[in-house]
């Protein structure tokens, strides 16, 4: 993309694989707003709207809600490129926290993965038994 090219929604929706409501739903919200709009009044869209879309969509299997994503964490990120040296130590201790955050979750979905590929797999073995072998209680029957 070219510095200062502008998209509008449906090529953002390509290069980020969100729908276009998500897209307008995230803009009603206050999470990305488009950077303008052209002439006929359709939203157009920076690579850095682009960037912060994929910043929200990343968050959202984390379980993050649109409420810290919004009031908070896109807040300190933009607040951070702008902040003094005074300002950014408090800034930077806010983006870690989240990071910390994101690993926790990260290590529960990595969790909560692994028992869902035993169970698979434990399902994969009770398939494979040997036909004729029959379970104990067939045998008891007899």
């Amino acid at each position: 993309m070219v510095a200062g090219e502008r998209m509008q929604i449906g090529e953002v929706a390509e290069r980020t694989g969100l729908s276009l409501r998500t897209i307008r739903y995230y803009g009603e919200v206050g999470l990305v707003t488009p950077s303008g709009r052209s002439r006929g009044g359709f939203r157009l869209y920076t690579g850095a709207d682009v960037e912060r879309l994929l910043l929200v969509k990343r968050m959202k299997p984390l379980e993050f809600s649109l409420e810290e994503m919004a009031e908070d964490l896109l807040g300190v990120l933009d607040r951070l490129r702008e902040a003094g040296p005074g300002q950014r130590a408090e800034l930077r201790d806010r983006v870690a926290m989240y990071e910390q955050a994101a690993m926790a979750r990260c290590a529960a979905l990595r969790e909560q993965l692994e028992t869902a590929e035993d169970f698979a797999a434990r399902l994969r073995r009770a398939q494979e038994v040997p036909r004729g072998s029959g379970s104990g209680r067939e045998k008891n029957r007899r």
